[in-house]
């Protein structure tokens, strides 16, 4: 079957949105994964230590920090609070510099850096599979956008 010029022009046109908006997901995850990953993945040179929660609220967590080496012990620095921080729990953690705000670090801390692009990953699929019609990929990006959902939870 010969395909019209505007049915070719109105399928080159959806395939283009449909790809812009897949990339534009995959960008707004990492870049949202970036503000938190950063300080975990290029933790070199930055002060380390482990932070003992000693109160929760609905966003953040509070507690005490303890150096691992030449940085000084603060009595209060604040961590995004994750479902896996309970009063009394501790764990490593990376100053942010020039802050009293701490990021988890670890594998645990890796992961739940990187969790908004996982969801970005799965969401990503879904047009992708959707909109561009590749469902190889679309099951292989929404795949491990929900392994690393997965990773993360059990890591946390």
């Amino acid at each position: 079957m010969k395909r019209s010029s505007s049915q070719r022009a109105a399928l080159v046109g959806r395939r283009t949105a449909m790809g812009l908006v897949a990339l534009v997901l995959l960008v707004a995850g990492v870049w949202s994964s970036w503000d938190a990953a950063h300080h975990v993945v290029l933790a070199q040179g930055r002060e380390h230590g482990t932070l003992t929660v000693t109160e929760c609220g609905e966003e953040t967590c509070t507690g005490r920090y303890e150096p691992d080496a030449t940085s000084s012990a603060r009595a209060r620095v604040v961590v995004e609070r994750s479902v896996a921080a309970e009063k009394g729990d501790r764990f490593p953690v990376v100053v942010k510099p020039g802050s009293d705000v701490v990021v988890r670090t670890g594998m645990p801390g890796f992961l739940h850096a990187w969790t908004p692009l996982g969801g970005a990953m799965v969401l990503a699929g879904f047009v992708i599979g959707g909109g561009l019609r590749l469902t190889r990929t679309a099951w292989g990006v929404g795949t491990a956008g929900a392994a690393l959902l997965v990773a993360t939870f059990v890591a946390l």
